[in-house]
């Protein structure tokens, strides 16, 4: 019988109960708060406290419910043990439908609009053609290529930026540290897909995002520790920056009196970008389960070394 332990300090996950116990019938579930937890062969995560992970002497396998892993890795007991995270195939499609609309959103002024509509005020704004807006995606993993592909195909003028060097039909890819400042100047909308690893934490902070065009905007809807907040604030009131999607968040979920949801230039999405479906996380986690116990290479699973 196997033993599960589903974890997180942010209370997230009973919504995934009934989908694991069909996925693994004869599985034993318990939460961390209650007794015998500690016990558990598999540890089903999200944000789990830190140091819990090293106190459970029977661990086998960590598997975070969603595509990032930083707040498994972050922890500094982690033991060594394989940790892996849920690829959902629909995904992608789901993160480059938002990205899309958010492009929309920003290249066809409907920031503008629905503010002239609350006001009453009708006016025609002067309208740019797709082909005249630069569209820059920070970050060429599954979702970020995916997006770019789905710009390019509609008109946009695409470049994307990675770690290492990548070909992507339609979009002009930099790699490499060298070549960010370059990537950044030429972002009239600035997409942030990166993973969260110490490299890219707070990456988005004055000095980077005064590098785009006056009149820019960012999307994001990576992790929201990729952004310095006031930095973002302070550009957007400067005039520099014309605003921003946030859909990622510090802490979430982005408490009722946040001075973000009544900031002017910004919107505030409820981390809804790209979800992972209860059934694909339940499905895949109790596949690399009998991998496990089969002794076969698991699915997914992160690299400690890169972060992700």
């Amino acid at each position: 019988m196997t033993s599960i332990t589903l974890m997180s300090e942010r209370g997230v996950l009973s919504f995934l109960t009934a989908q694991l116990e069909s996925a693994l019938p004869g599985a034993t579930f318990r939460h961390w708060s209650e007794p015998g937890a500690a016990d558990a062969e598999i540890a089903v995560c999200w944000a789990p406290p830190k140091g819990a992970l090293a106190s459970m002497p029977n661990l086998r396998l960590i598997h975070s419910i969603g595509a990032g892993v930083d707040n498994i890795l972050s922890d500094p007991a982690l033991p060594d043990l394989p940790v892996c995270r849920v690829v959902d195939p629909k995904l992608a499609a789901a993160m480059a439908e938002f990205i899309l609309w958010g492009t929309l959103y920003f290249h066809r002024r409907f920031d503008e609009v629905t503010a002239n509509a609350r006001a009453g005020h009708w006016h025609r704004l002067e309208q740019m053609a797709a082909g005249d807006k630069r569209v820059g995606i920070l970050g060429l993993g599954a979702m970020g290529e995916r997006a770019a592909r789905l710009l390019s195909q509609v008109g946009y003028q695409v470049s994307g930026w990675s770690r290492s060097p990548r070909q992507v039909d339609g979009v002009t890819v930099h790699a490499g540290e060298a070549t960010l400042d370059g990537f950044l100047d030429q972002a009239d909308i600035l997409v942030c897909l990166l993973p969260l690893t110490p490299a890219t934490s707070r990456l988005l902070n004055a000095e980077r995002l005064a590098r785009l065009p006056k009149g820019a905007a960012l999307i994001l809807v990576s992790r929201g520790e990729h952004l310095v907040v006031d930095d973002l604030v302070g550009l957007i009131r400067s005039g520099h920056l014309r605003g921003a999607i946030l859909d990622v968040f510090d802490h979430e979920p982005l408490p009722p009196d946040h001075p973000l949801w009544r900031e002017p230039g910004v919107l505030v999405t409820p981390h809804m970008a790209g979800l992972a479906k209860p059934r694909v996380i339940a499905e895949q986690i109790a596949e690399n389960i009998r991998r496990l116990k089969a002794g076969e290479p698991l699915l997914n699973r992160a690299d400690p070394a890169r972060g992700y």
